[in-house]
């Protein structure tokens, strides 16, 4: 008797056990279901609605709590792409608004002396020579306007070879030295002896440097003072632009690069800066291989950096 009271107990403890892991394997089955219904409701919910949470799931299935990690990533991604998007539009429409009415000033003032002219019968050399200058002026913002656009695009290639730094530092200057002392700057250049080589583009390297010494001329007039250097760090060229003029805030330090960032008075008559010109100037760097960086003190040293690879060695 004993015997079969031991038996059943056996039988007994054996069946409530296969009883209890039937009862897990069950809801290892449920749970998952119904985790993953929890999930393709919740993002169903948010592509309806376009909410920006993200998807919960309270469960203790390992796969679908990574399953959820990772739909979590692609939403933060996807609403990254979406504020970037709305900044990039925004951007747009003000840059074709401030075009449009940069464009529109010079214009105004060329058809204004051109009947000025009409009506003087044409012998005004002071008419004309404003006139030709305004021209140059609205030529010369439809330039940088498409110049940007095929940068940030990713239409324009530019052919590198191995040039001669020092000397397209010496010929930009030149450029801008009459101007400079016009405007009473102290000029200070800055440019070893022996010739600095990298491996760029003539033509962007001339750009680069006549938006960042116009930069100077427009915003760091008040110091009076101008400076380029050139020197080499380990495998790098430093060409630095200096001016000890009103300098930009730190507030607006990470700003400047903005393609139509402008500072308060850049509608003045006498600056007419359009926003574009250093812009212009970091996609070009950048195109290179290199860093255009900005260091302000204002009234005491306002300096643009470019850091680009040196070339020591021919490269065809």
């Amino acid at each position: 008797m004993n015997d079969e009271i031991i038996i059943f107990f056996l039988i007994s403890v054996i069946f409530f056990l296969l009883f209890v892991i039937l009862c897990q394997f069950m809801a290892y089955r449920i749970k998952p279901r119904a985790g993953m219904r929890e999930i393709s409701r919740k993002l169903k919910e948010i592509n309806d609605t376009g909410n920006n949470e993200k998807v919960f799931t309270f469960t203790d299935n390992a796969e679908l709590k990574e399953l959820a990690a990772q739909i979590n990533r692609l939403l933060e991604k996807h609403l990254k792409t979406k504020a970037n998007y709305r900044h990039s539009e925004m951007a747009s429409k003000k840059m074709l608004s401030n075009i449009s009415h940069d464009i529109k000033t010079p214009m105004t003032v060329i058809l204004g002396y051109l009947e000025i002219l009409r009506m003087n019968g044409g012998e005004s050399d002071e008419m004309l020579t404003k006139t030709e200058q305004k021209a140059k002026d609205v030529m010369e913002l439809i330039n940088q306007f498409f110049t940007l656009s095929k940068l940030e695009s990713g239409d324009m290639t530019m052919e590198l070879s191995r040039i001669n730094l020092s000397e397209i530092c010496r010929e930009s200057v030149l450029d801008f030295y009459e101007i400079l002392t016009k405007e009473s700057f102290q000029v200070d250049i800055f440019l070893p002896g022996e010739p600095v080589y990298i491996q760029g583009n003539k033509e962007a390297i001339q750009r680069i440097l006549s938006n960042l010494i116009s930069n100077v001329i427009r915003y760091g007039a008040d110091g009076k003072y101008f400076a380029l250097s050139l020197r080499t760090d380990k495998k790098s060229v430093l060409l630095e632009v200096t001016d000890k003029g009103k300098g930009i805030d730190k507030a607006f330090a990470d700003s400047v690069f903005e393609r139509l960032f402008t500072m308060e008075d850049s509608r003045n008559r006498r600056i007419q800066g359009n926003g574009l010109g250093l812009a212009i100037a970091k996609n070009l760097v950048e195109q290179l291989g290199g860093t255009l960086t900005l260091e302000s003190i204002p009234y005491e040293r306002t300096t643009f950096t470019i850091s680009l690879p040196e070339v020591k060695s021919y490269v065809p």
